[in-house]
Parts: structure tokens; sequence; C-alpha cells
């Protein structure tokens, strides 16, 4: 199977449809209307996955095969490497002080994003009415599990 080109990449039309331009062994750079972006499909623990590795031009189709070797290197030590980026990002947030409003404003991001309306409403609610005020200005790292339990 033949890889992708740089110029195949830079050529490629954002057109009214998403499709994808597949490299091989997982990686594939997905073309919408709104954007180039370089995702990695891959199999941990016998569920599939996606993994983000960045957005064109930003991330060029070098760096994205280096990620994805990363990517394929973490896999062959055992290691998801969605949830080695997660750990990461979450070390870099408890190092620069983050507060848990910002964490938890993130996590919704993230995390909740795809849900039901009613879903985003009722835990926005609960985090907005129950746990913003009372800890939400608080740096993660110092917010001890009890803490949370009582609240």
């Amino acid at each position: 199977m033949q890889g992708l080109t740089a110029i195949a990449v830079k050529q490629a039309k954002q057109e009214g449809k998403s499709y994808k331009m597949t490299d091989g062994r997982g990686l594939y750079l997905l073309v919408k209307p709104e954007g180039k972006y370089w995702r990695y499909n891959y199999r941990f623990l016998g569920k599939q996955k996606t993994l983000a590795l960045g957005v064109y031009p930003g991330v060029s189709l070098a760096d994205a095969r280096q990620a994805h070797e990363g990517a394929r290197a973490q896999l062959s030590e055992g290691i998801d490497p969605a949830e080695s980026r997660r750990e990461e990002k979450l070390k870099r947030m408890l190092a620069a002080g983050e507060t848990f409003d910002a964490i938890a404003r993130e996590w919704f991001v993230t995390r909740i994003a795809d849900k039901s309306e009613s879903h985003k409403s009722r835990t926005l609610g609960i985090l907005e009415k129950d746990l913003f005020p009372k800890i939400g200005r608080r740096p993660i790292a110092n917010i001890t599990p009890t803490e949370l339990l009582a609240v």
C-alpha cells in the first residue's frame, strides 16, 4: 500500500463531505469542510480507539508519522497512548496549579460535549451550583477526596 505524500495532503480538497486519506497502519488524514485532522485508529484491550495527532498544516505529514510511531511504540509496551496523553496533561495542570474550575470546565468540554442537551445542562448545573462555589478557585492538587465527598 502506498502512503500519503506531502503534496497529496496539501492538495486535499475540503469539500462538503468528510473523507479519509489513509497513510497506512491506522494513520490517516480526516478531511472535513472545516479543516484537516491527523488521526490514528488502533485497538487496545480489544477496543477500537482513535487518537488525535493534530491539525494540518500545523502538524505536517512527517510530524504525524513521528507521533504515530510514538503511539505504536507505546502500544507495543502495553500502554494506551490516549490514556498516557491524558495523564501527562493532568500532570502538567497539577504542576501549573490549575484550579478545580479550570480543569472541570475542560473535562466538560472534552468529555460531555457529545452527550444530550439535558445531560450537559444537568452536569453543568451540578458543577456551577454545588462544586464551583465551594472548591472552584482552589488548586486541584490541594483538594482531597474527603473534601470532594463532603461537597
